[in-house]
């Protein structure tokens, strides 16, 4: 399995797993800050971003896609990182054995149905609203006030977002990947948790993520897994990187040192 990926530092590896409808650029506020201490592999998974789709894309399809791509380049027990269902995608890895310790940023899985309906309602219904718009979504974009009222779902302080993100995010919900997988949070259920019991393992959530509400995903999160670190970024959303690139880079640090 060939993946579009970033490779960069020198270390131990470190994989950067992003979420649906995005694609490997959204780490890149804190890249060059791990960098400094691992080798940073941030990969495009298949149908997002740079990487070819597969012919049946699930959320266990991208996870298997991830396992082999890891595998192929010789890349064994990692430290993993993820965002949203890449979240989700990384704690079921490391549940399989394949990583030194892992750090979700809200996570997908957390949910109950309610909370996974408005998930999928939520970025469905932006992407057909965004769709119809095409050449004029740069105008919208490069306004505080369009950012606000459209990337609210995905950053905590979306009108700080520079517009090349903001529209780079947009485009996302148009990658090929996006609907296969969206639909199949049906199906995406944790893994095993008790595997990741002897694991560093780290969720952290922004209070300002209302895609995967912070007050009641966060909270399940701490009684199903009260082994884990969990962390709270204030003032942060659902991609916390850009609202915290500071804090989001230390979490993932101190996660990683307690592999050490």
């Amino acid at each position: 399995m060939t993946l579009n990926h970033r490779r960069v530092g020198a270390g131990e590896p470190l994989v950067l797993v992003h979420g649906v409808g995005s694609r490997w650029q959204v780490w890149e506020p804190i890249i060059d800050t791990l960098a400094r201490s691992y080798e940073v592999i941030a990969v495009d998974l298949p149908g997002f971003g740079g990487s070819a789709p597969l012919p049946h894309t699930t959320v266990d399809t991208l996870t298997d896609a991830l396992a082999d791509f890891l595998a192929a380049q010789d890349i064994q027990r990692p430290h993993l990182a993820g965002n949203s269902m890449g979240g989700l995608i990384t704690l079921r890895l490391a549940a399989r054995g394949l990583a030194r310790s892992v750090t979700a940023y809200s996570p997908i899985g957390f949910w109950d149905k309610a909370g996974r309906i408005w998930c999928q309602q939520s970025l469905g219904r932006s992407a057909d609203l965004l769709g119809p718009l095409g050449a004029v979504i740069p105008a919208i974009l490069g306004t505080a006030a369009g950012r606000t009222l459209f990337l609210t779902l995905v950053f905590g302080k979306a009108w700080a977002v520079d517009p090349q993100t903001a529209i780079d995010t947009a485009h996302g919900a148009q990658a090929p990947g996006f609907r296969p997988a969206l639909d199949s949070f049906r199906e995406a259920h944790l893994p095993d948790l008790g595997a990741l019991a002897a694991l560093p393992v780290t969720i952290a959530w922004g209070n300002r993520d209302v895609l995967l509400t912070y007050r009641t995903q966060s909270r399940r999160a701490r009684t199903l897994l009260p082994g884990a670190a969990h962390v709270t970024l204030h003032g942060s959303g659902h991609t916390p990187f850009y609202d915290d690139p500071g804090g989001c880079a230390q979490v993932l640090l101190d996660t990683a040192a307690r592999a050490d």
